[in-house]
C-alpha cells in the first residue's frame, strides 16, 4: 500500500502556528491489512506525525494521506465488529433520553460513520422517524440487518445530499478521529439541523487517565486517526461553530472482555491466544464497564 502524503494546518481551529510536535510518524503501510480502516479492530499501533496545537488543545496528524486514498482504503475496509457496535450503541443510547428533552420533535436524524447502523436501530427503538445513516465502507453495510440496510447510505458524508434544516439529530460516534475535515463536518451538521436540534458525538479523548497511562501505545494513536480531541478542542469545535449550550461527560464503555483485552498493547502472539482461549469461555464474553477514555459532547443549534 502506498498513498500520498499533504501538509495540512490544525483542522479545528486553523492554526499554522510553531509546530509542537507530540509523536514522531511510526508506521510501514506495506504491514497494513483489510482491517486497517476497519472500525474496533486489532491496533497495529502506527499512526502519522502527531502535531500538539497549542489554540485547541487538539492533536492533529500531518502530513496525512489524500481525500481520495483515504475514501478507497475505507471504501475496501473489512468489519468483524457487529457484536461491539451493538454493545456501543446501547451505551450512547443512554444519552439520548435527556437529549430528546431539549430538541423540538423525534423526526429526522441522520448518523455519520453509521458502521452496520447498530444505532440506527437504536433511534427507532427510541422513537425516531425519518432517519438515515452515512457509511463510507461497504462490508458493513452488508453486515447490517435487512430492515436497515436501506437507511444506510454508502460513501464519504456530503451535505449536499440532504435538505438543509431537515434533522432535529445529528450523531457521529468515534468518527470525528477519521474526518478529514472535522470543522467542515461541524459546520455542515448545523446546516442540515432545525432550529433546536442537537449534534451528539463521542471521540476518543488523550488527555484522559488510560492515554496518559499508556501513552503513545494507547489504542488511541492509530493510523485511521487524523485527529484526537479533549474537552477543551472538543468544545471549541462546537462553539466556533455556533452551537449552543454545549455539554460534555465521560463515557463507561460496556464491552466483553475479549473485547478489552484486544486493545490492550501485549505482544501479539500471546494476544492472539488469549483471544481464541477467552472466545471459547463464556468469561470472555463477560460484559464489563470501564472509562476507557471517551468522551460525550452534545450541543444545541439556536
Amino acid at each position: 500500500m502506498r498513498m500520498k502524503m499533504v501538509n495540512r494546518s490544525c483542522p479545528v481551529c486553523g492554526s499554522n502556528g510553531k509546530l509542537q510536535i507530540f509523536a514522531e510518524a511510526d508506521f510501514d503501510l506495506s504491514q497494513l491489512d483489510s482491517f486497517a480502516f476497519a472500525s474496533r479492530k486489532l491496533p497495529e499501533y502506527m499512526h502519522y506525525r502527531l502535531i500538539s496545537c497549542p489554540t485547541c488543545d487538539v492533536l492533529y496528524a500531518s502530513p496525512i494521506p489524500e481525500l481520495s486514498e483515504l475514501a478507497t482504503a475505507y471504501d475496501e475496509a473489512t468489519f468483524d465488529s457487529s457484536e461491539e457496535a451493538h454493545y456501543a450503541s446501547h451505551t450512547y443510547g443512554s444519552f439520548l433520553p435527556e437529549i430528546m428533552q431539549h430538541i423540538p420533535n423525534l423526526e429526522g436524524a441522520i448518523d455519520i460513520g453509521t458502521g452496520d447502523g447498530a444505532f440506527l436501530e437504536e433511534l427507532l427503538h427510541r422513537g425516531f422517524t425519518s432517519i438515515t445513516g452515512v457509511e463510507p465502507s461497504q462490508a458493513p453495510i452488508l453486515a447490517a440487518k435487512a430492515e436497515i440496510q436501506p437507511l444506510i447510505k454508502h460513501g464519504l458524508f456530503r451535505v449536499e445530499d440532504f435538505q438543509a434544516e431537515t434533522f432535529n439529530l445529528v450523531t457521529c460516534f468515534q468518527t470525528l478521529e477519521h474526518l478529514y475535515d472535522p470543522k467542515r463536518m461541524c459546520q455542515d451538521a448545523y446546516t442540515l439541523l432545525k432550529k433546536g436540534g442537537a449534534v451528539f458525538f463521542i471521540c476518543h479523548n488523550h488527555r484522559a487517565l488510560s492515554a496518559k497511562i499508556l501513552g503513545i501505545k494507547s489504542p488511541i494513536f492509530d493510523i485511521e486517526h487524523l485527529q484526537l480531541f479533549s474537552e477543551k478542542s472538543a468544545k471549541y469545535l462546537l462553539k466556533e461553530n455556533g452551537f449552543v449550550k454545549i455539554k460534555t461527560k465521560v463515557i463507561f464503555n460496556r464491552y466483553p472482555l475479549h473485547y478489552w483485552v484486544k486493545l490492550l498493547p501485549l505482544p501479539l502472539k500471546s494476544k492472539l491466544s488469549c483471544l481464541a482461549l477467552l472466545k471459547k469461555t463464556k468469561i470472555g464474553y463477560l460484559p464489563i464497564s470501564i472509562p476507557a477514555g471517551n468522551l460525550m459532547i452534545v450541543g444545541y443549534k439556536n
